[in-house]
């Protein structure tokens, strides 16, 4: 789900895109671990929805705030959630990987729908986390909050 948002008050710096992620979901970090190494330019910087930020930008955008079933990703005043996510992050990364992008032709309800299915059970099957993921003092700056 794509929705146009031009006022979103976040302190994106110029050029990137924000990625928000589950904090506590080892399948979320893994997600941002993954795209940490694939991403050598740093288009990308990062936080989690359970932070301040992460918090703010669900109530901007109109999402329930306890309910994190969902990465984001915030690109140019526009906000993607659910399958558009990976499909939108792997345009952007190097090598092979935005020929994942063909995927954009599967129609975005059943791609949601697998999307969701994960979503709901991504805690039993990857597990989680007591808190947030800390980033090392090299990656720290990546992170917005």
């Amino acid at each position: 789900m794509q929705t146009d948002q031009k006022t979103i008050d976040a302190p994106v710096p110029e050029g990137k895109s924000l990625l928000l992620f589950d904090g506590v979901c080892n399948l979320c970090n893994g997600f941002v671990q993954f795209l940490i190494k694939r991403d050598p330019d740093a288009r990308f910087v990062f936080a989690s929805l359970q932070s301040e930020l992460g918090q703010s930008i669900l109530k901007q955008i109109g999402l329930p705030t306890r309910e994190l079933k969902s990465v984001i990703l915030v690109r140019n005043d526009r906000v993607y959630t659910r399958s558009d996510v990976p499909l939108q992050v792997s345009r952007h990364m190097k090598g092979l990987w935005p020929l994942l992008y063909a995927f954009v032709i599967i129609p975005g309800p059943l791609r949601d729908a697998i999307y969701d299915w994960i979503a709901r059970n991504r805690y039993h099957w990857f597990g989680k986390k007591e808190q947030c993921m800390i980033p090392t003092p090299e990656l720290k700056e990546r992170f917005l909050d």
